[in-house]
């Protein structure tokens, strides 16, 4: 008889339903029983219920034992020992191979029931394993399952098309490993409902991809897989509850301090009472920022892992859909997943700008620690810096750290890098920054500073700008197109030292 599956989906106003009808037949096994911890078990009625394979059978009077053999194939010790562990807990026959080759030596002397295979692993990797065993008659009915982070939608598709009948999406419960493996074991041998399939010719970033899974088999890989992204998402809806409650606190504390500020413009008549009232905001202003850099650190933390599952899920989603107006809006959405990630990545090294009293700090001793790094990357560091102090925000190391990855990336051929110092008549100090690569275009030189601009976060340049800018110094590239970055950094008067003095 026919089982409706519905799911309902709600974010931002929208309702989302996803159908899709199976056929049951009475000979499919019962859900896996419980064991007495609450972990999905593997009872004796469990095992002698499921279907086997002739080469794992055991006889048994006058019944057979139909195998419960799973084999591992995982090339990192500490993930196989983590699969073998919780299997063979609740009373699974595991075995375990580093990579394809051993796999296929070890099935070729016994058949296993199901194979639990990573992706990436030497020699063979997991879609290669899958491909041989699909395409073998003798092993072609064996489950194989894949486990993946599902970061890029050519992941599934390269799964599909090697015939793989589900994957485990990593970071993984035991629950849900027990889940998967039970619901293999209930269609092992089971012959595919649609029968055998033509196969649907996909193109994908110009390559074509032939996948002969039944539609009922995808729409089963794509239900399972959106039951993961409907408890992320319950997560993550809970966590931006909590943001929001959290954020009107703080909205709350910045009126007060606001209204505090504007009182102490009123009343303030004195420089002594001017200063202590300084003090007393900007011990509050601390704190606030102290709880907004801890609420920013946990939220960074709790996002990233919502973006990577949702990327995989928007994946996902897109093999399912053919209208084209879908698919762009779903390839919007990718992209701009991709950015969030990239953008709160970034975020991290830069939320402390502004956060403390800015420090007298020596060029040279800034320099000398990144040489190794450069030595290594094959670019030789030249310093013609006087000794000399500038009065600058902590994350001036930063400004040259990101000079050299703009260097890098986008110089291309970089063999060398000169910073050298030289007083104007001004009586302002310029530090200069050059290397030897391709330089920028003259369209370029004030663009590169810019919000979002760059081939990278797009936010390098710009805060090194920002960072400068706290003390009055400013930065600009005035170099040769063609012949290297040249990046003029002026100091103002009395903003720069000799050190110590």
């Amino acid at each position: 008889m026919p089982r409706r599956t519905s799911v309902m989906l709600k974010e931002h106003g929208f309702e989302i339903l996803v159908q899709g009808v199976q056929e049951l037949t009475t000979t499919r096994a019962k859900p896996p029983a419980r064991m007495p911890s609450g972990q999905p078990g593997v009872p004796k009625e469990a095992v002698n219920a499921s279907p086997g394979y002739s080469s794992g059978e055991k006889t048994i009077g006058m019944r057979t034992k139909p195998s419960r053999k799973i084999l591992v194939v995982e090339d990192s010790r500490t993930q196989a020992e983590y699969l073998i562990h919780i299997l063979k807990e609740q009373g699974y026959d595991v075995v375990h191979a580093v990579n394809g080759r051993e796999a296929l030596e070890r099935i070729s002397k016994e058949i296993p029931a199901i194979v639990l295979s990573d992706i990436i692993m030497p020699e063979m990797d997991g879609y290669e394993l899958c491909h041989h065993i699909k395409s073998d008659a003798k092993m072609a009915a064996i489950q194989v399952i894949l486990v993946t982070q599902l970061f890029d939608a050519e992941d599934v598709l390269q799964g599909l098309v090697a015939g793989a009948d589900n994957f485990i999406i990593k970071p993984y419960t035991p629950e849900q490993v027990f889940s998967h493996v039970e619901a293999a074991f209930r269609s092992a041998g089971t012959p595919d409902r649609e029968g055998p399939q033509p196969g649907l010719e996909y193109l994908f970033l110009g390559k074509s991809h032939r996948i002969t899974s039944g539609r009922a088999r995808i729409l089963d890989i794509l239900l399972s897989t959106y039951e993961y992204a409907i408890r992320r998402n319950i997560e993550l809806q809970e966590t931006q509850e909590t943001l929001s409650s959290t954020n009107e606190e703080l909205t709350a504390t910045m009126e007060e301090l606001t209204a505090s500020l504007e009182e102490l413009h009123e009343s303030n008549k004195n420089l002594q009472r001017e200063n202590a009232e300084r003090s007393r905001v900007e011990r509050s202003l601390a704190e606030a920022n102290s709880k907004l850099n801890l609420m920013t650190s946990i939220t960074r933390h709790d996002i990233n892992n919502q973006i990577l599952a949702l990327t995989g899920y928007i994946d996902l989603a897109e093999m399912g859909v053919s209208d084209p107006v879908v698919l762009e809006y779903i390839r919007k959405a990718k992209g701009a997943a991709g950015t969030i990630q990239s953008q709160i990545a970034f975020t991290k090294t830069y939320e402390s700008i502004g956060d403390s009293t800015p420090q007298w700090q020596d060029i040279g001793k800034i320099l000398e620690p990144m040489r190794p790094h450069l030595q290594s990357a094959g670019i030789q560091l030249e310093m013609n810096v006087d000794p000399i102090e500038i009065y600058a925000d902590n994350l001036l190391p930063k400004v040259f750290e990101n000079l050299i990855d703009n260097s890098l990336r986008h110089g291309k051929q970089v063999k060398r890098i000169t910073v050298s110092s030289k007083r104007k008549e001004n009586k302002s100090l310029c530090i200069e920054y050059r290397d030897d690569g391709e330089g920028v275009v003259e369209a370029d030189k004030e663009r590169i500073f810019s919000k979002g601009y760059g081939k990278n976060t797009g936010l390098g340049l710009f805060l090194g700008r920002v960072i400068l800018g706290i003390t009055g110094i400013s930065v600009k590239e005035n170099g040769i197109p063609g012949k290297g970055a040249r990046f003029e950094i002026t100091v103002p008067p009395g903003e720069f030292r000799s050190p110590g003095a």
